[in-house]
């Protein structure tokens, strides 16, 4: 509890430390003719890359937080949160990443029926946004799963002895850190960390979380770009049912999908404590 405690701790002050950083280097270099609260509101409401890249790397400070954690707290090497196998096994990630693709943007284009079809116009600046899409948004989805489905699911996990405590109660954590939401968009978050937290629980790694988490984000931030604004995105606080369900639909339709490569490629999912500790 201690570590957890910490671990939200270094959370909300480094993301928002990071974060204010960066815009203020930013505005420092490029616009000190404007005024800074006017700029630091559009950074922040993603009018401007710099705030994405404040944004994400704030996040990412999520990695060093756990692995610290680890180190000093529970005296454990940090190569455990990737998994079992005390690594990332990155071709089960890759192969994952390519599922999501294919399944996340398929349940996308099944919603078009419902919706409407998607009526493109790309936003101003767009390119300068797809650079920092492609190369901060996979570090920072990485970051929120190794802090809750890494650290965050462990540490509570072994408060009791059934898995299902450690899976839940990291989920409602992650949904509720995503801020104002309606009912059917938490509903959503916590949907997804579910799954994730499942994956987790039954390949033995977060591989098919961080794949899913990846290509969700990046998709959906340079859909927004090309279609509507990507500060639309940013300002969601509220969805409707037949979204949510669609978008759980799709996590689900992956998480099936991750679930039946990991038995197929027969991944290790569990190790022996005992044998480590003899060693």
């Amino acid at each position: 509890m201690l570590g957890v405690a910490m671990g939200l701790s270094f959370f909300l002050l480094l993301t928002a430390l990071v974060s204010q950083l960066v815009v203020a280097v930013a505005w420092g270099v490029t616009s000190r003719s404007a005024g800074y609260p006017d700029y630091a509101r559009s950074a922040f409401a993603f009018e401007r890359p710099s705030g994405m890249v404040g944004a994400n790397l704030g996040i990412a400070t999520l990695i060093p937080i756990s692995f610290l954690l680890m180190v000093m707290v529970h005296r454990v090497s940090p190569q455990w949160l990737s998994s079992v196998q005390a690594r990332i096994r990155w071709w089960y990630l890759l192969a994952c990443l390519g599922i999501a693709v294919v399944s996340l943007n398929a349940v996308l284009a099944l919603s078009t029926v419902v919706d409407g079809p998607i009526s493109f116009s790309m936003q101003p600046g767009f390119w300068g946004f797809l650079v920092v899409i492609v190369l901060t948004s996979p570090i920072q989805a990485a970051a929120e799963e190794y802090f809750f489905r890494g650290y965050l699911m462990q540490a509570m996990g072994s408060l009791v002895a059934q898995p299902w405590f450690g899976v839940v109660v990291s989920s409602v954590i992650f949904a509720l850190f995503h801020g104002t939401q309606n009912l059917p968009l938490f509903i959503d978050r916590l949907a997804f960390g579910l799954l994730a937290a499942l994956l987790v629980w039954r390949t033995g790694g977060l591989e098919a979380g961080i794949a899913a988490h990846v290509v969700n984000n990046v998709f959906a931030y340079v859909i927004a770009g090309l279609t509507t604004s990507i500060a639309n995105v940013k300002a969601i606080q509220s969805i409707g049912w037949v979204d949510a369900a669609f978008d759980v639909g799709g996590f689900a339709v992956f998480a099936l999908l991750a679930w039946l490569l990991a038995r197929r490629l027969k991944l290790q999912t569990s190790v022996d404590l005992r044998v480590l500790t003899a060693r």
